[in-house]
């Protein structure tokens, strides 16, 4: 999966950062391309600003979905600071997206919020994408899957190794204490991972079984220090290093 913007970068960060929906359907086309496989969707308004709005999510999974026919697509319900539960819900209820992240640590605010939108969610069929910043959150959604506030049924995470803001650099051996504190769940899993050793966390990750997500949202740098081109150009580059350390790609539609 490619996360081609995220809730906070600007094209002060990176000049090909993707922010309007024509943007991201170009991107989605090039990653896909390149290897990508899935899109994780983060929309901004005029000003940059992140965005729940229906109306842009919508317009952005027409447009991905044009160029990209074949990419499946996810959106994501992160607060980025700037929505409440009730916001978050709001959003899973009018769009019922096909898939969505949805950070446990901010549906903890409100538990009955986060019932309902996790029930909406079962309800619309969404598969959900449980996000884990860390070993509290792990706690969280197991307390929860014994509580009944999160179906059973929904076993997809993502970890978060390292950290936007502040900077924490991720470091392959992060991803040791998440297997750890999820020894026994049955997760279906995934990870990111922020800063510049991107590719070496994520190459961790397949070695011990896992999925990937990687882009400008977790990252815009090579491990040298010097920017990507652009998103395709980092899932191209992810693709043969992992090729090269005996990964290979299996298209979905492939034969």
């Amino acid at each position: 999966m490619v996360a081609p913007n995220g809730a906070r970068r600007s094209n002060m960060d990176h000049p090909n950062l993707p922010l309007t929906a024509g943007e991201l359907a170009d991107c989605a086309q090039a990653c896909f391309a390149a290897g990508a496989q899935a899109i994780h969707l983060h929309v901004r308004e005029e000003n940059g600003r992140h965005s729940l709005d229906v109306g842009r999510y919508r317009e952005a999974i027409a447009a991905v979905a044009a160029a990209a026919p074949d990419m499946a697509i996810q959106i994501t319900t992160e607060s980025a600071d700037l929505y409440s539960p009730q916001d978050q819900l709001s959003c899973l209820e009018a769009l019922c997206p096909v898939s969505a992240s949805v950070s446990i640590r901010e549906m903890a605010r409100d538990k009955q919020v986060a019932s309902r939108a996790y029930a909406v969610a079962a309800e619309a069929g969404t598969r959900v994408q449980h996000i884990l910043y860390s070993t509290d959150c792990i706690a969280q959604l197991n307390h929860w899957y014994k509580e009944g506030i999160v179906p059973v049924k929904m076993r997809d995470v993502i970890f978060v190794l390292g950290k936007y803001q502040p900077e924490v650099l991720a470091q392959p051996q992060d991803l040791a204490e998440f297997l750890t504190a999820t020894r026994g769940m049955q997760l279906n899993w995934s990870v990111c991972a922020f800063g510049r050793h991107e590719h070496a966390c994520l190459l961790a990750a397949l070695d011990a079984g896992g999925g990937l997500r990687l882009g400008f949202e977790n990252s815009i740098m090579s491990a040298e220090g010097t920017l990507w081109q652009d998103n395709a150009a980092s899932v191209a580059a992810f693709v043969k290093s992992a090729s090269l350390n005996g990964h290979h790609l299996h298209r979905k539609d492939a034969a």
